[in-house]
């Protein structure tokens, strides 16, 4: 009787525990899913964009070097409705560097010189200069290859047929809804992928629809990102994080290790999910305008740098250009273009100009009509300055 009762008490120690452990588990989950749903709440955006390890699961980049820090130029004239403009477009923090010199540096509505800041679709960028390093090195046979031939998930998806070319520049055909207004939209869905723990690759490989066959249209997907990382990891057998220290941040140098956002297998969430100061975005930024040379380094090769700034993708005449995951605006001057993401993320260079602007915000009005082009157009202003005051 006494060995039933010791055993039946150790079972219900077992079983209490285990309850208590999938309490404190599905509290995480219940944490992260809130997480999700008030992040661009007025009263918490700007914070939690400066905080996201402290909403969701992340992965440090074993980044170590530290950056050697810019030099100060002469303070540059900043427009008459600066001020206004800040304001108007929720900015956070602002870097203008010209000829590779700081002439602005500011930081707004609580942050700081050392926050690191969610990039968004910035990340996208980064991804693609990633992605011209491997390919110089072989990693990679060639563009025109299928995702499939790294990436075997993808077999029978609706990414089975489309090229790497194609992915790069949203036009892979793939049917996916990217409101983030609509709690239903793929775009939220895969949101909720994040929160709950689950698996990119998975919500990846599980797209079935197509818009089109690939390399027709373009359209702006944001998972296309996440499948050039299976192509990477396919190819490499590395993790993306492994990657980035190595082949960019290592050579680039930073002023804070960063970070990733990552899934519930520890995958980064490359499409938006990466984590780095202002004077770093600032100085992916110098690297592209120096043709992918940074302190005398070629960093990204050359002729990868002009290609996937180039507007390469099958945009319409009245869209704002595509390359390999950089924007060109319709009416660029050669050597324009610039990384964005949504709620006012920018790192805009201007190779003829010499100029170079890292901006982010927390600006909730991001998608109004005219919001867009408000940014490029103070860009354009800035850069017009600081050419007349370097003459």
């Amino acid at each position: 009787m006494r060995r039933w009762i010791a055993t039946g008490l150790k079972a219900g120690l077992v079983g209490a525990v285990l309850l208590g452990a999938a309490a404190v588990w599905k509290a995480e989950e219940l944490s992260r899913l809130g997480a999700v749903m008030t992040l661009f709440d007025e009263d918490r955006i700007v914070a939690n964009f400066s905080n996201m390890d402290m909403l969701f699961e992340t992965r440090p980049i074993p980044a170590t070097r530290e950056a050697t820090p810019f030099v100060k130029g002469a303070t540059l004239t900043m427009p008459a409705d600066w001020a206004d403009f800040l304001v108007r477009r929720s900015v956070t923090s602002a870097l203008v560097l010209r000829d590779g010199a700081v002439v602005h540096e500011s930081y707004h509505l609580g942050t700081g010189v050392d926050d690191l800041r969610i990039s968004w679709s910035v990340a996208k960028s980064y991804l693609s200069a990633l992605f011209g390093i491997l390919l110089a090195e072989g990693e990679i046979d060639s563009l025109d290859d299928p995702v499939t031939k790294y990436a075997p998930d993808l077999v029978g998806g609706a990414y089975d047929g489309a090229t790497i070319r194609n992915v790069l520049q949203m036009s892979s055909g793939v049917e996916f809804d990217e409101d983030y207004l609509d709690f239903w939209s793929d775009i939220n869905k895969m949101g909720r992928v994040l929160a709950l723990g689950t698996s990119m690759d998975g919500f990846a490989a599980g797209l079935d629809d197509r818009i089109g066959p690939p390399g027709e249209r373009w359209q702006y997907v944001s998972i296309d990102t996440h499948v050039l990382s299976m192509v990477l990891r396919g190819a490499t057998g590395r993790s993306i994080p492994e990657l980035m220290a190595e082949k960019l941040f290592e050579p680039l140098g930073v002023a804070r290790q960063p970070y990733y956002v990552t899934d519930g297998y520890g995958t980064a969430f490359v499409l938006g999910g990466l984590n780095l100061t202002t004077r770093d975005y600032a100085r992916m930024g110098l690297m592209f305008l120096q043709d992918g040379a940074l302190e005398g380094r070629q960093i990204v090769p050359r002729d990868w740098v002009r290609e996937s700034t180039q507007a390469s993708a099958p945009t319409r005449r009245d869209q704002t250009g595509y390359g390999y995951q950089w924007w060109i605006p319709r009416d660029a001057t050669e050597g324009e273009f610039f990384a964005r993401g949504i709620y006012g993320q920018y790192v805009y260079v201007n190779r003829p100009a010499g100029v170079v602007i890292a901006l982010t915000g927390a600006d909730r009005q991001f998608r109004e009509t005219g919001a867009f082009d408000d940014a490029l157009e103070m860009f354009r202003r800035l850069t017009d300055i600081a050419g007349k005051e370097a003459s």
